[in-house]
C-alpha cells in the first residue's frame, strides 16, 4: 500500500504527498531542477550529494531506467520530490521503474507534490534545509529537522570521489593524449567524451598530490564537477596551485571554483542555484550565446579575480560568472556542465579546445 510522506522546509512549511522508492526518512538541502528528461542522469549526479532533487516537470518516471544513462555508480541525491509518478513506463531500453531503482538504492520519493509552489517558495526564499518524512506529523519531522547540520558544513567531496585511481575504459588504439581527471564528483560522460577523442583517461581521487598526479606523466589535467562549498576545500586548492604552470588545465563547475581560489579569487552561495538544462550563456570573446546545462549552488566572485585570470563567459539570467580563462598559462574553466547528461550537447566543443591547448604544449 502506498503510504503518506511529507516534505518539510526548515520555515516550517509542509507539503503532503505519498511516497515511493525505499520506505524510509532522508534529509538534505532541497533544490529544485529544470530539465525536462533526465531523471537518471540526475539521481546519479554526484554534485546532488545531501541534497533531496525536485524537478519542475510534472511527470517522472515515464521512461524508467536503464543500463546506458548511469552517470556514476549509484544513486547520489538524498530523495526525490515529483508531482506525478509513472507506474507504467514505456521504453524499448527500460529494465526498471523509476519506483523499483531509488527502492533498490534505498533512496525515498515523494509525489502529489505541488511542486510549482515549492519552486515559487525557492525562488523567493531561497534554497533550504529540509526533510522528506514517511507516516510523520509535519511537527515531528520538523523537530528531527532542526537536529540536523546545514548542507553548507559538510565536505561532501569525500563522500563520492573515487577511492582508488582507475583507468577509464582501458586499451584500444595507441592514444592521442593522456589526460588525468581530479574526481571531485564526477559524471561519467565526461570520461566517455574524452575516451571518444582518442584520449587515454586516467581518473584519480580527489586527495591525489601533485607528485601523484605527475608520476603519471599526463599531458592535461581535467578538474571534474563535484559536491558542496568550495570554501570548505582548501586543501583541494593547494594541490591545483601546484599543479599551475606545469600541465595544461582544464575545470569544470566546482573545478572553476577551485581555480578561481587558486588564483585568490572567493566564492559565494547563490540564492537559488543554477540546475537544469536550459540556462543561457554568453561568451564574451564573440557574443554568441549557448544554451547550457547546469547544476551548482555556488558561484565566483567577479571583484576578486584577478592574478592574470579573466572572466570570459557569464549567465544571462543573473549575470554571474560562467568561465574563466589565464591570459598566459594554459588554463581554462566552466562554470556549466560542457558534458551535459543531461542537457544540450552545445558546449562539447570546449573539450575539443581543451585537447588542441594540450597540443599546443606538448
Amino acid at each position: 500500500m502506498t503510504k503518506k510522506a511529507i516534505l518539510v522546509l526548515e520555515d516550517g512549511s509542509a507539503y503532503p504527498g505519498y511516497g515511493f522508492g525505499a520506505e524510509t526518512d532522508a534529509y538534505g538541502e532541497v533544490v529544485f531542477n529544470t530539465s525536462m528528461i533526465g531523471y537518471q542522469e540526475i539521481l546519479t549526479d554526484p554534485s546532488y550529494a545531501g541534497q533531496i532533487v525536485m524537478p519542475t516537470y510534472p511527470l517522472i518516471g515515464n521512461y524508467g531506467i536503464n543500463q546506458q544513462d548511469f552517470e556514476s555508480k549509484k544513486i547520489r541525491v538524498r530523495g526525490f520530490a515529483v508531482r506525478e509518478e509513472c507506474l507504467e513506463p514505456n521504453h524499448y531500453l527500460k529494465n526498471q521503474t523509476i519506483h523499483e531503482y531509488l527502492a533498490e538504492g534505498g533512496i525515498p520519493g515523494i509525489y502529489g507534490l505541488d511542486t510549482r509552489a515549492i519552486t515559487r517558495k525557492l525562488r523567493s526564499a531561497g534554497v533550504m534545509k529540509g526533510i522528506l518524512a514517511i507516516e510523520k506529523t509535519a511537527e515531528q519531522a520538523l523537530t528531527e529537522l532542526k537536529k540536523l547540520p546545514d548542507y553548507g558544513s559538510i565536505d561532501f567531496v569525500k563522500q563520492v570521489s573515487t577511492e582508488a585511481a582507475y583507468q577509464w575504459e582501458p586499451g584500444g588504439d595507441a592514444p592521442l593524449y593522456k589526460i588525468v581527471v581530479l574526481d571531485y564528483g564526477l559524471k561519467y560522460n565526461i570520461l566517455r567524451i574524452l575516451r571518444r577523442m582518442g584520449c587515454s583517461v586516467t581518473v584519480v581521487p580527489c586527495t591525489a598530490s601533485d607528485k601523484e598526479i605527475l608520476a603519471l606523466k599526463p599531458d592535461g589535467v581535467l578538474l571534474s564537477p563535484g559536491p558542496g562549498d568550495p570554501a570548505l576545500l582548501d586543501y583541494y586548492v593547494k594541490t591545483v596551485k601546484q599543479l599551475v604552470g606545469k600541465k595544461p588545465i582544464m575545470g569544470i563547475c566546482l573545478g572553476e571554483q577551485l581555480i578561481a581560489r587558486a588564483f585568490g579569487a572567493s566564492t559565494f552561495k547563490l540564492k537559488f542555484g543554477h540546475r537544469g538544462g536550459n540556462h543561457p550563456v554568453k561568451s564574451l570573446a564573440d557574443g554568441r550565446v549557448y544554451i547550457t546545462a547546469q547544476n551548482h549552488g555556488y558561484s565566483v566572485d567577479p571583484d576578486t579575480v584577478k592574478n592574470g585570470l579573466e572572466v570570459t563567459h557569464i549567465n544571462l539570467n543573473d549575470g554571474t560568472v560562467e568561465g574563466l580563462r589565464h591570459k598566459e598559462l594554459p588554463i581554462f574553466c566552466i562554470q556549466y556542465h560542457s558534458e551535459a547528461s543531461p542537457g544540450p550537447l552545445d558546449s562539447t566543443y570546449l573539450f575539443e579546445q581543451f585537447l588542441e591547448m594540450v597540443k599546443k604544449e606538448k
